[in-house]
């Protein structure tokens, strides 16, 4: 009897035992599947807080060729960008294609491989969003004002736009069809003053110019093209510049090579740090 009796016990306690175990060993496995599905979770955002790096707060890291399509008034200022954002994303490689908007705007609508355009006017960029060629809803990044570029020490004694139009004085203006000749328009219309300029330039740049070399006596310009050319031109500020400030819009292009890349570089342009740089330049913020 004490024999069957210690059998028993023993039979139960294996039993017992082997029970435990399993339960046990379920319990371990879903602990274990826990710190998996924890781990996986963990790693992932790990991942994504990676891949967001940024070279500004919250802008993606990038890499590859970036092709920025930009208005001519933005070399200085973009050019300085493209180093800060190479140097924050190494294996990046941003080049620039700067020029009057309308222009950039007519050879990505025409097909020319680019990541980003960044134009002088809504007006310009939406003759690329219509045609299907942004990617997304374009956005304004600063705005720009215009000056009355002259030489240095303004031997003509230029003081508001009125001067303009005095007897032998040779103006240069951007073409009505790009963003700074829109503006120099509606400028002269607020002052109810009509002037005929002596060369007609297909971006800012080219009008500068034009008072660099001495060809003209004058040029309406912007803000931000004196102030970076400040060494060789001085700038006469006029009350009518301010019924002609230009919104600058930005965007990844639809057909973008590097859509990735584009997007990261249209985030990077509106971050504290880029806004810093071009406020810098002599631009306003939005």
């Amino acid at each position: 009897m004490s024999t069957r009796t210690t059998g028993t016990t023993r039979r139960v306690a294996v039993a017992a035992a082997a029970t435990l175990a399993l339960s046990l060993g379920v319990t371990a496995c879903g602990s274990d599947s826990g710190k998996s599905a924890g781990a996986t979770a963990s790693d992932a955002a790990n991942a994504a807080t990676s891949n967001a790096a940024a070279t500004g707060s919250g802008v993606p890291k990038a890499s590859g060729a970036i092709t920025v399509f930009a208005a001519a008034s933005l070399k200085e200022s973009f050019t300085e960008l493209g180093k800060r954002f190479e140097t924050a994303n190494p294996g990046s490689k941003v080049t620039f294609n700067f020029g009057g908007s309308s222009s950039l705007a007519t050879s990505i609508n025409s097909g020319a491989p680019a990541d980003v355009f960044a134009a002088a006017s809504p007006a310009t960029m939406k003759t690329v969003s219509d045609a299907g060629g942004a990617s997304g809803q374009p956005a304004t990044f600063v705005k720009n004002t215009l000056t009355i570029a002259v030489p240095k020490g303004n031997p003509r004694h230029v003081a508001g736009l009125k001067d303009l139009t005095a007897s032998g004085v040779k103006v240069a203006l951007c073409a009505k069809e790009v963003p700074c000749g829109a503006a120099a328009q509606t400028a002269l219309k607020a002052a109810g003053l009509d002037l005929t300029p002596v060369t007609l330039e297909q971006d800012v740049k080219g009008a500068l110019t034009k008072v660099e070399l001495g060809e003209v006596d004058a040029s309406l310009v912007y803000r931000t093209d004196v102030q970076a050319d400040a060494a060789k031109i001085d700038g006469v500020d006029f009350p009518e510049a301010a019924k002609a400030v230009n919104d600058y819009p930005i965007t990844a292009l639809a057909k973008a090579p590097n859509k990735d890349g584009a997007a990261a570089f249209v985030a990077y342009v509106q971050s504290p740090e880029a806004t810093q740089v071009l406020t810098a330049a002599g631009f306003q913020a939005p």
